[in-house]
């Protein structure tokens, strides 16, 4: 049975309302098991979708194979973007060496805040201002998140953010992806979630199972590899 979000609208509510505007959704696309039912439910529910991948680090091959896969399975592309984590990690000079630091600071790379990048999303994909953006959040994964939406809402009026899973348990998510025939990422088994930082919990699995993509992280963070370093010394 979906949770009740008090005050709000069902999950089905708010689809039904999105295929009545008869316009696309720009679906905030993470590649995992949330994401994955939102995209699928608003196609159930009749409502054009483009989908847009914000990379954490550029080129990791373990990502882009995901992106390749969930293509395929959907049947439409997943655009590709970079994440504003990875313009406030550079310009905070976050693992970068001392050598590194000057030349980052003179290029004046611009910090994006989220809003803004969908927003840049929006105008390089050709769609208008005011076009939904949809994400895969669920009250059910905690207190918080169900008090945001009893707070400020499934749809977001004023920032067009909507959940159209809201109200999904996880049972439903994996029963609807499992329906589509479509594997989740890598991800989980390497992680338990979908890649989502630079930090110990997704560096030390990425340096065993993928290490070129270890490599990879550390060309742009050079000195990312100390959380290694600490957490064996931690240990020892």
């Amino acid at each position: 049975m979906p949770t009740v979000i008090k005050g709000q609208p069902t999950s089905a509510e708010v689809r039904a309302r999105l295929a009545g505007e008869g316009r696309p959704v720009l679906v905030a696309f993470s590649t995992g098991k949330d994401a994955l039912a939102a995209e699928l439910a608003l196609r159930d529910s009749g409502v054009e979708t483009r989908l847009a991948y914000l990379y954490l680090v550029p080129g990791l091959r373990f990502v882009e194979q995901t992106l390749s896969e969930q293509e395929d399975a959907l049947g439409k592309p997943i655009a590709r973007y970079p994440h504003p984590s990875l313009w406030r990690w550079l310009n905070n000079l976050v693992f970068q060496p001392p050598e590194r630091c000057a030349v980052i600071e003179a290029a004046r790379m611009p910090t994006v805040g989220y809003d803004e990048m969908w927003g840049l999303v929006k105008q390089d994909m050709g769609l208008p201002d005011d076009t939904w953006v949809a994400d895969g959040v669920r009250a059910s994964d905690s207190i918080v998140r169900r008090a945001s939406f009893v707070r400020h809402g499934v749809m977001k009026h004023e920032k067009r953010k909507v959940s159209p899973v809201a109200d999904w348990l996880k049972s439903e998510v994996v029963a609807r992806v499992d329906q589509a025939g479509i594997r989740l990422p890598v991800d989980y088994e390497w992680f338990g979630r979908s890649f989502d930082g630079i930090d110990h919990r997704f560096l030390e699995p990425l340096s065993r199972f993928a290490p070129d993509d270890f490599q990879r992280v550390l060309d742009w963070f050079p000195l990312a590899d100390m959380q290694l370093f600490r957490a064996r010394m931690e240990v020892a």
